[in-house]
Parts: C-alpha cells; sequence; structure tokens
C-alpha cells in the first residue's frame, strides 16, 4: 500500500480534512471529516489527529500535507517535523475538487461556504487544470446565519431548515404570477421572484421568512451562477459546499434549472469539494 496524500481546508467556521490513499497506482478516497473550533491552529490539529487516528494513519504513512482556506495562512510552519505541508490556492482547490467530483473535464464550479466563490475549470491533455477565478459575492452561508439570527433569533442551520420547511414564500416573495397571469418571454417562469421580500406582510410567521431568507440567498447564487455559464457557452453547474445539503437552497435551483436550461449538479460529497480539490493539488 502506498502513501496517504491528505488534504485540510481551514475556513471560517469549520476545519475539513480528507485523505487519498494511492493503492495500486489508484488514488483510493478516505471518507472527508469536519471539526468545529474557535480558533484555525485548534482546529487543524484537531481535525489532524481524528482523522489519522479513525483512519489507523502514523505520521510516516502520511506523503504530505495539501492546506487551503482562509485559516491556512496561521499554519506557518509544517505540522510535525519532517512531515511535508504546503498550501495551495483556494480557487483551485474549488475547481480541481468540483471537476473531480462531477466528473466532467469543463464548468463553472461554484463554492458556497460563508461567502460564495464562482470559478471557470477546464481540464487539460496533461491532466493539469485551467482555473480562471470569476468573482464571487458575499451573499453565502454567512447570510443564511446572520439574518436568520437578527430576524428569528435562531443561528442552527439545522433550526433554519426545519423552520423553512413549513414556510410560505407567498407571504414574502413578490413573484412573476403575482404580476401576471401568463409568462411575457419563453425563458420567464411565473414561478421566479421579482422582488425578494417584497410581499412581506403581516401573515408571515417564523417559517416563512426563513424560507424567504434562504430563498435570497440561494437565488442570489442561483442567478450568478446562470450568467457565468452563459458567457462561457456552458450548461453544466457544479455547486459545492455546505450549503448544498440545505432541502430549500436546493429547491431553488430545481427551479432555475426548469427555467434557465442549466444543469446544476450537486455531486456525492459536495460539501467536501474544497478540501478534495486540495489533496488532488500534486496527485
Amino acid at each position: 500500500m502506498g502513501k496517504t496524500v491528505l488534504g485540510i481546508d481551514v475556513g471560517g467556521s469549520a476545519t475539513k480534512i480528507v485523505g487519498f490513499r494511492d493503492i495500486g497506482g489508484k488514488q483510493e478516497l478516505i471518507a472527508p471529516q469536519y471539526v468545529h473550533a474557535n480558533d484555525p491552529l485548534t482546529s487543524i490539529y484537531g481535525a489532524f489527529g481524528k482523522f489519522t487516528m479513525e483512519n489507523g494513519l502514523a505520521l510516516n504513512d502520511i506523503e504530505r500535507v495539501m492546506m487551503t482556506g482562509v485559516g491556512s495562512t496561521f499554519a506557518e510552519k509544517p505540522l510535525y517535523e519532517g512531515l511535508d505541508c504546503r498550501v495551495v490556492p483556494e480557487f483551485d482547490s474549488v475547481g480541481r475538487g468540483g471537476l473531480y467530483l462531477s466528473g466532467l473535464d469543463e464548468a463553472i464550479v461554484v463554492s458556497m461556504g460563508t461567502g460564495t466563490a464562482l470559478i471557470y475549470a477546464k481540464r487539460r491533455q496533461n491532466n493539469d487544470v485551467k482555473i480562471e477565478y470569476l468573482g464571487g459575492t458575499g451573499v453565502g452561508g454567512g447570510t443564511l446565519i446572520g439574518l436568520s439570527r437578527l430576524m428569528l433569533g435562531v443561528d442552527t442551520v439545522e433550526h433554519i431548515e426545519q423552520l423553512a420547511k413549513e414556510g410560505d414564500l407567498g407571504n414574502i416573495d413578490l413573484r412573476i404570477g403575482d404580476m401576471s397571469r401568463k409568462n411575457l418571454h419563453p425563458d420567464m417562469n411565473l414561478e421566479l421572484t421579482a422582488s425578494n421580500f417584497g410581499k412581506l406582510n403581516d401573515l408571515a410567521d417564523k417559517n416563512d421568512i426563513a424560507l424567504g431568507i434562504a430563498n435570497l440567498v440561494g437565488e442570489t447564487i442561483g442567478m450568478l451562477s446562470v450568467f457565468a455559464a452563459r458567457s462561457y457557452g456552458l450548461d453544466r453547474v457544479v455547486l459545492t459546499g455546505n450549503l448544498t445539503t440545505l432541502a430549500p437552497i436546493r429547491r431553488v435551483f430545481e427551479i432555475l434549472e426548469r427555467t434557465f436550461h442549466i444543469h446544476f449538479i450537486i455531486p456525492e460529497n459536495a460539501q467536501y469539494g474544497t478540501v478534495i480539490g486540495a489533496a488532488l493539488g500534486n496527485i
């Protein structure tokens, strides 16, 4: 059995870790994990210790550690003496991880974390990946949590999702169907939002507001993704990051897919796309 390469993504709220084990020249993915901690260094060492212990890895089993994310700059020295540790650009990791998880050779890859980043990624003949950072938005998971804390007094994704399950957007958003009885354009969909929170009324309860916040976040990210895909003549967008696990967010992309004919792909392990891409950096 060959050596193992670890990837560590030190994010704003959690640290994720994954491994690729060389078995007969093929790279086998070791199930990703994540940990929460109050500071980046604590979370890095916590993730490393938990992952190596649960997967029976000793230091001499590890070929190198590839770190990425906003908190990776706090690890200025190798985690342990003699251990090869490298920092990988986050946007490169997003692109590589998105292509790997989706099996595509070219796509717009969207990382939906605390904020949102959009990447154009294309696999070249030498298996290298061309990466272009297209920009992003501050609207993301942080927006979802922050607005929910302010407006609802809740600040966990699980609670927000539970509330949104019983929500009615008809009490929150002004939609095309509220202003027109029929589509005025072939690409128009009466379900599309004309104004987020533009129909907020006294009947709206916590469930409606939770769904409205999730819808605002999802639509903002979704429409930016549509614009990016169209600018490259693509019909495939790969979604990664923690927001991919939320039902009300996924519902938004289902509606946008039907309207704009852009296929939104949420692959298995989508929430670990960036850390997987980091581990693949030199493979």
